[in-house]
């Protein structure tokens, strides 16, 4: 009993210690710029900031050494040159996507679709986004069962749906996004420039959603050529965009935690990347414009690339038109649309139409990139053709071109096999890549993930 007492009394001082403190800090120890709850404008913000992550990224620069438009000439970009792709390369990506993006984009939508249905819809347009670029790189991805992890632990192992089915949720976020961005609809709040990408334009936002929907439609050339050729145009038709003044872009800014990303990469990590030979020789063969954009002159004085199964460091480094610190980068465009518009005419049969999209594109994409009226010479070699001189090689070639730094470029070749690329020979697999293997976090925490290492077996949509 003496024990108990003295532990008793001890114990006292330190119980009126902590009571007197809890009453003199109460209501200091909560940090204003701390938060504990999270406005629609911040995770909007957010939101935007990781879409543009995934799409001006790692992915992109991946995606970029594979087809050939630049090379990897150092450390791990050297072994990505080589095929070298390891499960716990792209962790970081993956987690990304996941555990930053759609867990917040579900969670904008949860808050603001009774209330503020615009914030909603583009939402669901970020969404729709990052749902794409992770089916495209991995094929079937959770989805349906994701994101419920505060559930309980029946959540924490979704099983993966198959890409046919994240597809048809993309279709249809796509069109629920464009519902829900009607201008009519009554707003308690609207977005501004928390809005990073079209400023709170909700007008803006429902012709991305429909290009957005005209590229998905398209992905499924393979599967249902017609089918997807006329889904395709007619929602090109519904998003009636007639120039880059809608374009959907990645912006950036001059401090460090702002710049462009390829341009970061590059400052940081010089010499892991050059342009590649394939890329600049072509641009080369026909004269293009937009080279000394896309490029910088190499210590000669000209422009040249790395090949792909070489390390020579000697080359053309990046252009500023992309990879200046503040150079925006584009996500969904008008040229874009005009090259998916080109194409499908083309399975469709309507030539001359196919001819005049691809016409367009090509002289929106240089006038863009160059800032000048397209050079009379290269409007008559490549951007003057008709329904008898129109072929697929010829849109797909220049879409490799103007799409140049954009994960979709990886997408397209898949597809189409154009333009032809020859893999490189000391590559660890013996074709390029038409696929990434499952992330190494995935495959250790989720005991329903459908896992796969080989690197050439097709995604759905490329079978």
């Amino acid at each position: 009993m003496k024990k108990i007492k003295i532990f008793l009394l001890l114990l006292l001082p330190a119980i009126a210690f902590n009571s007197g403190c809890k009453k003199y800090i109460e209501g200091f120890d909560v940090s204003p710029n701390d938060p504990l709850t999270v406005t629609p404008p911040l995770l909007l913000s957010h939101c935007q900031v990781d879409v543009m992550v995934g799409y001006t990224g790692q992915l992109a620069r991946l995606s970029s050494v594979l087809i050939q438009q630049s090379a990897g000439t150092d450390q791990q970009f050297a072994e990505y040159a080589d095929y070298i792709l390891l499960e716990g390369d792209n962790n970081n990506e993956w987690n990304s996507i996941y555990a930053t993006g759609l867990i917040s984009m579900k969670k904008l939508v949860e808050m603001t679709q009774s209330s503020s249905p615009h914030y909603a819809g583009i939402a669901k347009v970020l969404m729709a986004m990052e749902l794409g670029l992770a089916t495209d790189f991995w094929g079937d991805i959770p989805n349906r069962e994701a994101l419920g992890g505060e559930g309980g632990e029946d959540f924490f192992n979704p099983r993966f749906d198959a890409q046919q089915i994240v597809i048809q949720d993309i279709q249809a976020l796509l069109d629920d996004a464009i519902s829900d961005l009607d201008p009519g609809k009554s707003n308690v709040n609207v977005p501004g420039s928390d809005d990073f990408i079209h400023g709170g334009d909700v007008t803006k936002w429902i012709k991305t959603a429909w290009v957005l929907k005209a590229r998905y439609a398209n992905r499924l050339s393979k599967r249902n050529a017609s089918g997807s050729a006329t889904d395709a145009l007619t929602y090109l038709t519904n998003a009636g965009l007639t120039d880059a003044s809608d374009d959907a872009r990645a912006y950036f800014g001059t401090n460090g935690n702002e710049l462009n990303q390829w341009y970061a990469f590059n400052i940081s990590r010089g010499n892991y990347m050059k342009m590649g030979k394939h890329f600049i020789e072509l641009m080369k063969s026909i004269s293009d414009p937009r080279l000394p954009f896309f490029a910088t002159t190499d210590g000669s004085g000209g422009y040249s690339g790395t090949a792909a199964d070489s390390s020579n460091t000697n080359t053309s480094n990046l252009g500023t038109y992309y990879g200046s610190a503040a150079s925006s980068l584009p996500l969904v465009s008008f040229v874009e649309a005009k090259f998916i518009e080109a194409e499908a005419n083309h399975r469709l049969g309507n030539m001359q139409a196919a001819a005049d999209a691809h016409n367009a594109a090509v002289i929106a994409s240089v006038e863009q990139v160059t800032g000048a009226t397209i050079p009379a010479p290269y409007l008559a070699a490549e951007a003057s053709e008709t329904a008898a001189t129109i072929n697929l090689t010829k849109i797909m070639t220049h879409k490799y071109i103007a799409m140049f730094t954009q994960p979709e470029v990886w997408a397209d070749w898949r597809r189409t096999n154009i333009p032809a690329l020859t893999p490189n020979p000391n590559g660890v697999v013996p074709g390029i890549p038409r696929r990434l293997v499952t992330p190494e976090d995935e495959r250790v925490n989720n005991r329903n993930a459908v896992v796969v290492s080989d690197l050439l077996k097709p995604v759905w949509w490329d079978e």
